[in-house]
């Protein structure tokens, strides 16, 4: 009887070390897969957030050509700036600008989260008035026009402070600290205040 118990006891202890084996590879197994998982669901993520901010990052500064070259055909249409190219071009060059941004911003509509999109309508909608007005589409002071840029860029701010929390970005970004500060634009003279 204690030779069989023995024996059972033997058989007993190995099954718990191959049950024990079992367990580990087993344990091991899982570990990696989700590790694998984890790894890959944290690359599929970052390749995104590269995306993102290479789309976000485009879109503003098609926005700023797209300011830029509204600037120049204002300040030539209301004779603050001598060019050698004439209005019809440089209505061309922001026609231009204006498809780019367009462009970059079906890029932001792709890849970005609700407030984000909400805030690049918001900066499309600012810019836009800026453009007509420097077409004459809209009639407007330099008063006027000194407000569509201060509106464009606090616009501009709250696209960024948008984009920043959807990339995660930490820091404190308070856009009215921002767009309190003077924007560099044109003195007024008698010519062009009418």
């Amino acid at each position: 009887m204690d030779v069989w118990l023995g024996e059972i006891l033997d058989l007993v202890g190995q099954l718990v070390t191959i049950a024990a084996v079992l367990v580990g590879a087993l344990t091991t197994h899982m570990t990696n897969h989700l590790m694998e998982r984890h790894r890959t669901r944290y690359a599929m993520l970052t390749r995104w957030d590269e995306r993102k901010l290479d789309a976000y990052a485009g879109y503003i500064d098609h926005v700023r050509k797209c300011i830029y070259a509204a600037v120049l055909l204002y300040e030539v249409q209301n004779g603050m700036r001598a060019m050698d190219r004439s209005g019809t071009e440089l209505t061309l060059e922001l026609a231009e600008a204006e498809g780019n941004r367009g462009r970059a911003f079906e890029r932001v509509m792709l890849l970005a989260e609700n407030r984000v999109i909400e805030a690049a309508h918001t900066v499309n909608r600012a810019a836009a008035a800026i453009d007509w007005q420097a077409r004459g589409a809209t009639e407007g002071t330099l008063q006027d026009w000194r407000d569509l840029h201060k509106a464009v860029f606090q616009a501009i701010n709250g696209f960024h402070e948008a984009a920043r929390d959807d990339l995660g970005v930490n820091g404190v970004f308070h856009s009215t600290e921002h767009s309190s500060r003077d924007l560099i634009l044109p003195r007024a003279t008698r010519e062009n205040e009418g």
